[in-house]
């Protein structure tokens, strides 16, 4: 196999730092690729928002960069230098004990999935902040679906999704914004490299045209799985077409249908789906999949069931 071959690569330089790459792009906050006119207008609009504004939503699909334009937001608020706090919108209004005396920058996420009595509790937080000093605190909400339109349906309390929304960034999904791909793989493999200390590697004849057009369900998220197995796979440290995971075209289009119907599906349901999708972009490395997710393998043949257990 290519990455056993490849190997002396890699343990030729020093052990890794064990940074994520999530956490790798925290470190790496100030350094936001993107060339396009819609990404450019939203990092105005964060530039000229952010030393005045107490309470922002981002919204976007997952993996669209939302966490990326949140950082991007403190780093250019009267916060910035200060801790990225990221929080569960569900488990931080139920334990954290008072959000009313919170200060700081928060990030709450997934405000969309909150029931009719955290929307009443995040709703009466956000009340008590009006009266705080600017510059003290900073709440950044964060949604794939556009609160504006759940209010219309019904589906969030209009006076809620009013205070959240006065100040409000939409991130376009990747493949509405194609001119971002090559920046943002640039970056992306730059951060990828760093974090396996490896040497810089490139997307050699083909491979930019072939992640031009692929059609990014999973937005940037995808794409940095998806460059992280080619580095894996790469040689002579040029990744090439073959190296990238990719379906064709008709393939997508063949499962475009089914991801639409995931709304109908239980929350497991839509986690083992996810994890079953990391997987196959790692052709069944089920620790590297696991570290891309985030989770230990354990937890990984946890969500996957009994069929992991049983191809280990």
């Amino acid at each position: 196999m290519r990455t056993m071959q490849n190997a002396a690569q890699f343990q030729s330089y020093p052990p890794t730092s064990g940074l994520t790459l999530v956490e790798m792009d925290s470190a790496n906050a100030s350094q936001v690729a993107g060339v396009s006119a819609a990404w450019r207008k939203l990092l105005l609009q964060a530039e000229m928002a952010a030393p005045h504004v107490q309470v922002a939503s981002i919204e976007g699909e997952h993996g669209a960069g939302k966490q990326t334009l949140a950082r991007y937001l403190l780093s250019r608020s009267p916060l910035a230098g200060g801790s990225f706090q990221r929080r569960d919108a569900r488990e931080w209004l139920l334990g954290d004990g008072d959000p009313s005396t919170m200060a700081g920058f928060t990030y709450l996420d997934r405000v969309d999935l909150l029931a009719p009595p955290g929307q009443g509790l995040l709703l009466s937080v956000l009340k008590s902040l009006q009266d705080r000093p600017p510059g003290r605190v900073l709440l950044v909400a964060s949604s794939q679906s556009s609160l504006r339109q759940m209010a219309g349906q019904g589906l969030l309390l209009p006076d809620l999704a009013f205070r959240l929304t006065a100040v409000r960034f939409a991130i376009p999904p990747l493949r509405m914004r194609r001119e971002d791909i090559s920046p943002i793989a640039q970056a992306l493999l730059d951060r990828i490299c760093a974090r396996y200390q490896h040497r810089p590697v490139g997307l050699g004849p083909g491979a930019l045209a072939r992640l031009l057009q692929h059609g990014w369900p999973g937005n940037v998220r995808e794409l940095a799985s998806v460059l992280e197995a080619g580095l894996l796979e790469a040689a002579n440290d040029v990744i090439r077409p073959c190296d990238l995971a990719l379906s064709n075209g008709s393939e997508e289009r063949q499962e475009a249908q089914p991801a639409i119907q995931t709304s109908n599906l239980g929350l497991d349901d839509v986690i083992h789906r996810h994890v079953q999708y990391v997987l196959d972009l790692n052709r069944g490395n089920k620790l590297r999949a696991a570290r891309q997710l985030g989770i230990s393998r354990s937890t990984l043949y946890r969500i996957l069931g009994n069929e992991a257990i049983l191809a280990h």
